[in-house]
């Protein structure tokens, strides 16, 4: 008994054991705070919607480990981030900046929006616009018919 429980708690260690924690050392608390953020700032290649930072992919911990070794070595914020840019694509930045191929994710939501308003203050002038030629005064042959059905009413 004792065995098979020493078994199943050694088989449940071992996925704790995968999940690995990155243990570095910093200068002082500011590199801290920069590496906290560029981890923050960045996204896995592989999980698509995760930082590197939360990310248990192994290609996460080995940009963390990059991120500490630039940083080491005196490399600004900005240093790093083109650094990653130039070997992933615009894509690892949560916050890619405004070029050329990034100008339609920056400028398409507002001009989707003025678009659509544009678009609906033309339907509601057409449709004002036909109101009011619609209720232009009754011909002299509707004007008789009204006359004559509400004659009938009244009777």
């Amino acid at each position: 008994m004792r065995l098979a429980s020493a078994v199943l708690l050694a088989l449940s260690c071992t996925s704790v054991a995968h999940a690995a924690i990155d243990a570095y050392t910093f200068k002082d608390d500011a590199e801290r705070a920069r590496y906290a953020e560029l981890t923050r700032e960045l996204r896995c290649p592989k999980c698509q919607n995760q930082d590197i930072a939360d990310s248990n992919a192994p290609i996460a911990a080995d940009l963390r480990k990059e991120i500490y070794r630039m940083l080491g070595e005196g490399q600004s914020n900005q240093q790093i981030i083109d650094f990653m840019v130039d070997r992933y694509g615009e894509f690892v930045r949560y916050k890619p900046g405004l070029n050329a191929h990034t100008w339609l994710l920056w400028f398409g939501p507002a001009g989707l929006l003025l678009g659509g308003m544009l678009l609906i203050g033309v339907i509601v002038a057409r449709r004002r616009h036909t109101r009011t030629e619609e209720a232009d005064v009754l011909s002299d042959e509707e004007r008789r018919r009204l006359a004559h059905l509400l004659d009938k009413k009244t009777e």
